[in-house]
């Protein structure tokens, strides 16, 4: 029986890597290199739950629902980008693929080039995985152009039944205050795999000493 060999994979895994838009230090991030060591429990337990989704992640793809994503939300400084950098490593070294989005950077690219936004967008509403980092980041409101982009990602992949990972400081609940339509949504996709840690200064790990 042919089988794959490994050289093809290694190709395939370099492939999906650099289309994903990962940097290199991200790609560093791993589940290993994350420290849950004298951690808090919450951060143990995010830890738990982003692991777990990594090893379900076939069950869940088959499984065609809607409950199908993950979101880390609220404090900053806990680990959020780490984890769900590590689980899209683990599902690129797996044959999938995964788009990286910051929401800073990334809408600031779509609104530099117009007339190639529509084609951009297309791209992230289909991508078998959405990888969405720090979701709201930046002005206190976002703006009705951002809300009307992001529901028609959301929106496309909550009735395709494609996943995303998504890290935020904001809460479900401030999600829903911007766009309940696209908060609501997040919400149903991530039953099962949504941790929310309070805010607490105390957590955020880039000011221990």
């Amino acid at each position: 029986m042919a089988r794959p060999c490994e050289c093809q994979k290694l190709k395939q895994t370099k492939r999906l890597m650099k289309s994903s838009h990962i940097t290199d230090e991200f790609r560093q991030m791993t589940f290993k290199t994350f420290d849950t060591k004298n951690k808090a429990t919450e951060i143990q337990q995010m830890y738990a739950v982003t692991y777990n989704y990594a090893k379900a992640y076939v069950e869940i793809v088959e499984q065609k629902s809607r409950q199908n994503s993950i979101c880390l939300l609220g404090q900053p400084g806990t680990g959020k980008t780490h984890l769900l950098t590590a689980l899209s490593n683990v599902l690129i070294a797996k044959g999938v693929q995964v788009q990286y989005f910051p929401w800073v950077e990334g809408f600031n690219d779509l609104k530099s080039d117009f007339e190639a936004s529509d084609e951009k967008v297309n791209r992230l509403q289909r991508v078998p995985v959405l990888f969405i980092d720090d979701l709201f980041k930046g002005r206190d409101h976002p703006t009705n152009w951002q809300l009307e982009q992001l529901f028609s990602i959301v929106n496309y992949r909550y009735l395709n039944n494609l996943a995303m990972l998504i890290s935020s400081e904001k809460t479900m609940k401030q999600m829903c205050d911007f766009d309940e339509g696209i908060g609501s949504r997040i919400n149903e996709m991530c039953k099962g795999y949504k941790v929310t840690i309070q805010r607490d200064i105390k957590l955020n790990y880039r000011l221990q000493e």
